[in-house]
């Protein structure tokens, strides 16, 4: 089935379909272009025909997992305008669903960092201004909230939300999901579910 699926996406899209897969199971650092073009059904030369460099596709997969949580919050922004720590908890609630938080490999970007070794590499910067752009979200969405002390919210709100991935990963607690949104829910001070 999975073939007839890659077959009909055009080979750019084929690539980073495989890459996305590898890179999220595998590490960036263990797959090979040679793995990616495999699992693809191409060739290396069309990889890097659409990709210059491991590097440059490495680029875009993250900033394609950048725009799929934009997306998520663009949705939770109209979903609930007018209710910014709703959309918070919506975001908690995205991150605990199936299988998002059942990954064996817990946070992408987190890993991905753990993997450079070069402190001022692209990937590097690309994620940490994605972390640093969630965090002033967070900071915005608190204030809009009316919660006191709103960096110091996001703060603790990102410690959750990041923390519950690692927490879900290590399998050192039951109920991971139950007790973010409860956790979350009540950092917010909205009614218990």
């Amino acid at each position: 089935m999975r073939s007839q699926r890659i077959a009909r996406l055009p080979p750019r899209e084929r690539v980073l379909d495989a890459a996305h897969e590898l890179f999220f199971n595998e590490g960036i650092t263990r797959v090979t272009v040679d793995a990616i073009a495999a699992k693809a059904e191409t060739t290396k030369m069309t990889v890097y025909r659409h990709f210059e460099s491991k590097d440059v596709l490495v680029l875009e997969w993250l900033r394609l997992m950048m725009a799929e949580y934009d997306e998520v919050w663009g949705r939770l922004a109209e979903q609930f305008s007018a209710q910014p720590a709703r959309q918070i908890l919506g975001f908690a609630e995205f991150l605990v669903q199936e299988p998002v938080l059942s990954s064996h490999r817990g946070c992408a970007y987190t890993n991905t960092l753990a993997e450079l070794p070069v402190c001022d590499s692209p990937a590097r910067e690309l994620i940490e201004a994605h972390k640093r752009r969630q965090a002033a979200r967070l900071v915005r969405l608190c204030e809009a909230s009316g919660i006191a002390e709103p960096e110091q919210a996001a703060f603790e709100l990102t410690l959750l939300l990041e923390g519950v991935q690692i927490v879900a990963q290590n399998k050192g607690f039951d109920e991971v999901g139950p007790n973010l949104l409860k956790l979350v829910r009540a950092r917010l001070g909205l009614p218990a579910a």
